[in-house]
């Protein structure tokens, strides 16, 4: 018998349906307004997830201005961080992702809004976004720190499954940078399974994205580019152009492939125009 399917959290709306859902990704002008502060940030998850940084950002605006609350402070923060992290400024996100973490890492209120994410969450996106920044400015010993602190803080009887799937992809790209491609593969298989359970199609894509890295770090190139070219797919169908952009970097990569290497040139573009930088090289 399969397990039960990981519900979002004890009530969803709309927002949070195609945040963590298996919706394709909109653009503002197509989502519902939000009715609470709660859904501006799922808002600000499904713009990003599109690849629309300008709307994201605005939107996180938006919603700091309009709550006291330290869960979705903290929570805004850490999407912030993010979003600057997706486009190589790892330095960028530590200062958003360090402002999360000092937003409710002394407090222990859970917060007002009742359902959805809570302090836990925040506090684990807080410490895995943290991670990712140090990994990606090549301080792995204190990425896997920030990972063990994450880990702490999650209960391992609750069926956390995005907090669970985050710190299992962080794990995993660490193991990669660290030239571990079997700890690796094991993580992002890892993050494949609870993700399979939980609702959101982004984060089985990423998922299988890291597994099509590790098969390739470990030498297993045509499963690579198997799963890479599924995930492509994939990415296409559900508007995820952050991550398609990230795949087919990975594709051209592993096969040379003329086809790959315009597709992530054309994705940049894109993502230039809905206002996203990625950070030149050689500037912190």
């Amino acid at each position: 018998m399969s397990a039960p399917a990981i519900p979002i959290y004890s009530e969803s709306t709309p927002l949070a349906a195609a945040a963590f859902g298996d919706r394709r990704a909109f653009g503002a002008a197509e989502l519902p307004v939000p009715r609470s502060t709660l859904d501006s940030w799922h808002r600000a998850v499904i713009l990003g997830g599109g690849g629309h940084y300008a709307a994201a950002r605005a939107e996180l605006r938006l919603l700091r201005v309009r709550t006291t609350d330290p869960v979705l402070l903290s929570l805004a923060a850490s999407t912030e961080g993010s979003l600057s992290r997706q486009l190589g400024w790892h330095a960028r996100a530590a200062v958003a992702d360090g402002r999360a973490a000092a937003l409710i890492l002394p407090t222990r209120a859970e917060g007002g809004i009742g359902v959805g994410p809570d302090r836990c969450d925040a506090v684990c996106d807080a410490l895995t976004g943290l991670a990712a920044d140090a990994l990606g400015t090549g301080r792995l010993t204190l990425a896997t720190r920030l990972l063990w602190r994450s880990h702490d803080a999650l209960d391992p009887e609750q069926l956390r499954w995005r907090p669970w799937v985050r710190w299992h992809w962080v794990s995993a790209e660490t193991a990669l940078a660290s030239g571990r491609a079997d700890p690796a593969r094991t993580h992002a298989e890892a993050a494949v399974e609870l993700a399979e359970r939980g609702p959101s199609i982004r984060h089985r894509v990423k998922s299988r994205l890291l597994v099509a890295a590790a098969a390739a770090a470990g030498g297993d190139v045509e499963h690579a580019r198997a799963l890479a070219e599924t995930v492509a797919a994939q990415c296409r169908e559900y508007g995820l152009l952050p991550l398609r952009w990230a795949c087919a970097m990975l594709r051209a990569g592993v096969s040379d492939d003329d086809a790959a290497t315009a597709e992530a040139a054309e994705c940049a573009a894109a993502i230039a125009r809905r206002g996203g930088r990625f950070r030149p090289a050689g500037v912190a």
